[in-house]
């Protein structure tokens, strides 16, 4: 819904005003469909609308799904399932991982959220209530991670490569044992690259098919920071994904990555590095750590 529908009836107005508007030519909306027009009314502005609210969302998500794991790591109960659980990150080093992913998203990706707009806009992207149907957002978000996973792949294992690694992506393997704050502590370099197969991937398609909503952007942005987020918690519950999903990467895919430093360089899937060996290392430190695990419950039985 283009801000300029009720550009007469709202430029005095507030944003009370300009949801008794919405509620009263648009009352069959859902709640969240006339809170979106209402904010879109209310701004007067397509371009600054959905750059706060692009970023708003961002931030929310984003710490508002570390929060929990930065809880959990102090919480012994949970070290059962601590994929390394002799590596706990002390407060301070939380804390200095926080400056960090701040100062890189106000100054890296804040830019990259203001141009989005315009972008998608100019290749027909939709920012108009209703929103879509549940089947295309879901087909739209399962098409992302795909594409988002085959880019990334690629990506991540370039930035292995020598040069790259050491002045590029060393940053991020700072922490050989990841927790969820850790997902964006990055070079501003590598939150560019990377962030192209996550921002590009909905890009293109709007670009090739002109068929897409802001409103799916943001259901693929969400699901993609609790992936990344909860792949770097360094927790592999009898619940995770990876344990309904067999193909699905999970913490217990990526920890290894920062463990051994190479192999398991996808995000969500497990299937490039299955096809292009890049799991090998990985393979072994597992069967090394569940055979030194049995070793160690026959020897308790024995006792």
């Amino acid at each position: 819904m283009s801000s300029q529908v009720f550009l007469n009836k709202t430029l005095s107005g507030s944003l009370s005003d300009a949801w008794n508007i919405v509620g009263e030519d648009y009352s069959h909306f859902s709640l969240l469909e006339r809170l979106w027009t209402t904010w879109y009314t209310y701004m007067q502005n397509n371009t600054l609308a959905t750059g706060i609210m692009s970023f708003a969302i961002h931030e929310i998500v984003y710490f508002g799904r570390c929060l929990p794991w930065i809880i959990i790591d102090f919480i012994p109960y949970f070290r059962r399932w601590k994929l390394q659980d002799q590596k706990i990150p002390t407060i301070k080093e939380q804390w200095s991982c926080t400056r960090l992913v701040l100062l890189s998203h106000f100054t890296v990706e804040l830019p990259q959220i203001w141009l989005f707009h315009p972008l998608t806009q100019y290749f027909g992207m939709s920012i108009s209530a209703p929103f879509p149907s549940f089947s295309k957002i879901f087909f739209h978000v399962l098409l992302f991670f795909i594409m988002e996973d085959t880019f990334h792949y690629w990506a991540h294992r370039a930035l292995h490569w020598g040069p790259l690694y050491k002045h590029i992506h060393k940053l991020h393997h700072k922490y050989s044992a990841p927790f969820g704050l850790a997902a964006e502590y990055a070079h501003p370099a590598e939150v560019l690259i990377l962030g192209l197969g996550t921002i590009g991937s909905p890009i293109l398609w709007c670009f090739l098919t002109g068929d897409l909503h802001l409103f799916t952007v943001y259901v693929w942005i969400t699901l993609r920071l609790f992936q990344a987020i909860d792949a770097h918690s360094g927790y592999d519950f009898p619940w995770s994904l990876n344990k309904f999903i067999p193909f699905w990467s999970g913490a217990e895919h990526h920890d290894a990555h920062h463990e051994i430093f190479v192999n398991c360089y996808s995000t969500s899937f497990r299937w490039w590095d299955h096809f292009m060996g890049t799991d090998k290392r990985y393979k072994a430190l597992r069967g090394r750590q569940a055979l030194k695990k049995e070793k160690f419950v026959n020897k308790k039985h024995e006792e």
